[in-house]
Order: C-alpha cells, then sequence, then structure tokens
C-alpha cells in the first residue's frame, strides 16, 4: 500500500495545470481514478493529502495494491506525464535523423480569424467537400478515376477556412454519421491533416499536399466489396488480405488520374505502413515513407477510432490519444504524435465535456493560451436541464449560481446524455448563442 511510511520524498515539479485528455508536453492531466494504469504518476490528488494515507505529494503507481489504494481513497487526480513523454523522446533520439524536416518548421501561424465569423463558411466548405468526395467514390466504383482538378480546388478551400480558424472545421469534424462514415473520414483526414500541418507551420502549398493526401488516401476502399467493408464480424483471412489491397488498388487508381500530386499517390500506397516495417503492403522502412503519408496515418487512426462504424462504437477523444501514444516509435512517428496532440488542444472544438458542477456543455473555440479554458456552450444545467445557449469563456473565470468558477472536469460521449451535437449546427444555434457584434 501507498501507505506514509512506504513513501520516500520527492520534489514537487513546477507544474502547468492540464486536463484528462493531453499526454505530451504537458506535465499535470487531470484523470479519474478508473483511467490510472500502472506506470503513472501522481502528482495530485482531488482532496488534502493530510486527508489519505498518502504522505508524500508525488508517487509513481507501480503494483495493482497501489492502484487499488488510490481508487478506494480519490475519484479523481492529477498525473505528471513527463516520465512517458521522456520515453518518447528517448525513441526520438534513436529515429532523430528522419524527422529533421518536421522539426525545424517552427511554431504555427496566427489565426487570421475566430470560431463565430468562420463557422458559416466552414461549414458549407466541409459540405460542399462531402459532396465532392462523395462524388469521387460513386465514380470509382463504377469505374471512373478521379478528377484531380475538383479535388485540389476543394482541398484549397478546406486550407482556407483551416487558417481562418481550425476550431471551426475541428467542430464539424465530431459531426459525424455512421451511416455516412466512408465520405465523411475522408473530409475528417483531410481536415485533420491540414489542422496538423498548420500546426507545423507548413506553407500553405505543403497544407495543400497534405489535404489532397488525406482526401484520396482511402479511395482504394471503393473498389472493394461492400460485404466486406461492412462487415460486422471479424474477418476472414482472405478477407483481410482483400481489404489490405485498398493501399495498392487506391495507388493504382491515382495513379491513373491526370495530375494527381505524387504525394497523393504515395500516401494512399503507404498510409498502412509502419515505422518497425511490419505495416503493408511493403514492410518498406521509415526512411521509405513520406512525412504526409507519417501525418495521413496518425490522423486517419484518430478519426476511426472516434467515430461510430456499423460494426463498432467509436472511443473518445482520452481513449484514442492514449492509443497513438502508445503506438508511437514502433508504429507511429513520435514527433508527429506529439504535433498531433498539441494540434486538437485539451479540450478539442466539437467534444461534449462535463464541467465541475455536472453542467454538460460542448466546446467551441481552444484558448491557446490558457488550454484548460476553452470557449464552450452550456447545454445542460447542473440538474442535467436544458438551458438557453450561451457562449462561455472559461479564461474570464466566469462563475455558476453557486459561485464556483465554471471548470471542466472531463470529456463526455453525446450519446450518453441523449444529446445530438448536429442539431446546435442545423439549427444555427451555434450563431444565436454568440452576442451579436455592433
Amino acid at each position: 500500500m501507498l501507505l506514509k511510511n512506504l513513501w520516500p520524498f520527492r520534489p514537487k515539479k513546477k507544474l502547468k495545470h492540464l486536463d484528462n485528455n493531453t499526454v505530451f508536453s504537458l506535465e499535470k492531466v487531470y484523470t479519474q481514478v478508473d483511467q490510472l494504469v500502472l506506470g503513472m504518476y501522481i502528482t495530485e490528488l482531488d482532496r488534502p493529502w493530510l486527508e489519505t494515507p498518502f504522505l508524500f505529494q508525488g508517487f509513481e503507481l507501480k503494483t495493482e495494491e497501489e492502484l487499488k489504494a488510490v481508487r478506494d481513497v480519490c475519484e479523481y487526480v492529477y498525473v505528471d506525464m513527463t516520465k512517458r513523454k521522456k520515453r518518447i523522446n528517448s525513441i526520438v533520439s534513436r529515429t532523430q535523423s528522419n524527422f529533421h524536416n518536421i522539426l525545424n518548421y517552427g511554431s504555427p501561424p496566427k489565426k487570421l480569424s475566430v470560431f463565430e465569423k468562420e463557422i458559416s463558411r466552414a461549414g458549407k466548405t466541409y459540405e460542399s467537400t462531402a459532396e465532392v468526395i462523395s462524388g469521387f467514390m460513386e465514380k470509382i466504383a463504377k469505374g471512373d478515376g478521379v478528377d484531380s482538378k475538383l479535388a485540389k480546388e476543394a482541398v484549397a478551400d478546406c486550407v482556407d477556412s483551416v487558417l481562418h480558424s481550425p476550431d471551426a472545421m475541428l467542430w464539424l469534424t465530431h459531426l459525424k454519421n455512421k451511416d455516412e462514415y466512408t465520405a465523411q473520414h475522408s473530409v475528417n483526414v483531410c481536415v485533420l491533416a491540414i489542422v496538423l500541418g498548420r500546426h507545423l507551420n507548413f506553407s500553405e502549398k505543403d497544407l495543400n499536399i497534405a489535404g489532397l493526401c488525406g482526401m484520396m488516401h482511402d479511395m482504394g476502399k471503393m473498389l472493394i466489396p461492400l460485404s466486406i467493408l461492412n462487415k460486422p464480424g471479424k474477418l476472414e483471412w482472405d478477407e483481410v488480405l482483400k481489404m489490405q489491397s485498398h493501399t495498392t488498388l487506391g495507388y493504382e487508381l491515382l495513379q491513373s488520374s491526370d495530375n494527381m500530386h505524387p504525394s497523393a499517390i504515395e500516401t494512399a500506397l503507404t498510409h498502412h505502413e509502419r515505422l518497425d516495417g511490419k505495416g503493408y503492403p511493403r514492410q518498406i522502412k521509415p526512411s521509405g515513407i513520406s512525412d504526409f503519408a507519417k501525418i495521413v496515418t496518425i490522423v486517419d487512426m484518430y478519426d476511426a477510432m472516434t467515430s461510430d462504424r456499423i460494426y463498432q462504437k467509436g472511443i473518445t477523444h482520452l481513449e484514442a490519444t492514449h492509443v497513438i501514444t502508445n503506438m508511437a516509435g514502433a508504429h507511429l512517428d513520435p514527433i508527429l504524435v506529439i504535433k498531433f496532440i498539441e494540434s486538437l488542444g485539451v479540450y478539442p472544438p466539437g467534444c461534449l465535456v462535463q464541467m465541475t458542477n455536472g453542467a454538460i456543455a460542448i466546446v467551441i473555440e481552444c484558448n491557446e493560451k490558457i488550454k484548460l479554458r476553452p470557449k464552450i456552450i452550456i447545454i445542460l444545467d447542473e440538474e442535467k436541464n436544458p438551458v438557453h445557449e450561451q457562449v462561455i469563456d472559461l479564461s474570464k473565470m466566469i462563475k455558476d449560481k453557486k459561485g464556483d468558477v465554471y471548470t471542466i472536469r472531463k470529456i463526455v460521449r453525446a450519446q450518453d446524455w441523449n444529446i445530438d451535437p448536429h442539431k446546435y449546427y442545423r439549427e444555427g444555434i451555434l450563431h444565436k448563442a454568440f452576442p451579436v457584434r455592433m
């Protein structure tokens, strides 16, 4: 047990305040006790230390007995993730030569606009891009090719919107419909690739290439039988091989399309390759995988994991970032994993959160300086009653009716509260919630 006479003193580190969703670059992570795993370092409890059997402010969970002790006492704790960061950094140092270009891009540019001004245009851009992709998919299924010019124009619109407000486009990627997964997934991967590229301070030219790679990466799946694509159960080995052939089929399809960018063609072929050489279709080494393909591999995986499918339920942002964190180094580019998690923010726009007072809200816009305190819209009060929607900027330290400062506790699933995020977009509630500017 982690009792007072068993733990040596450990000096407390200077911490940055953080929540339960950021794994890298941040030293203090809000974590519910049922989400703790062995190896995590507890740096703060949800109650005074003197009210617990733990003497020192800081200890690593090394055994199941220690894990149970924390769960018996606390509801949530704060975890110092720097040890995991050091583990990833050690992986990075061993493969540093592969990532010089990424490291040299610098800080992301300033947003050109704000969510409330961009969301209308972003919505039109997102919907028109989805229509373009759906059209491509229908034509591919009939044996036709891809209109490269039309694809590039759609991507350019997405780039322009992300440069104005990445929050608006990120918000729209959360409006997922499992019945329209295939087209939406291609839009989302396009947008997420651009968002990550912006965070890496890509040039506008490279942002367009990244977006095009994301948009085109899965086009080969249109040549896979629907019985395999949508099969609810486990695939048989021959079906697995058929599914994996979408990479070569996509490569051949894009190669035959006029004026398709070479990086998009290469990404279609290599987005399932792994850094350890155990991917498919060619089991190539990291040096044979472009930065664009590495980016698409990460964002493709993230969007797939967080989406409801015919055969699976989507997982939360926290769960998805935990998965890609564990895959960094062997499977995924570790630096790009770090940068991707940073690019989404602590609470990604569009996610549903529960406040410490029990109220439910939707995150609208990230605060780049105070990551724990984004702009939100409260939609259910602490008694879970619907309320008149109004934007609250948490960085302003606004208080609830009990006099407590509004603070986010955790990300929650919309379906758990019978909430349809789509309606807040369809019914224009997002626009109405913002104060009128004169």
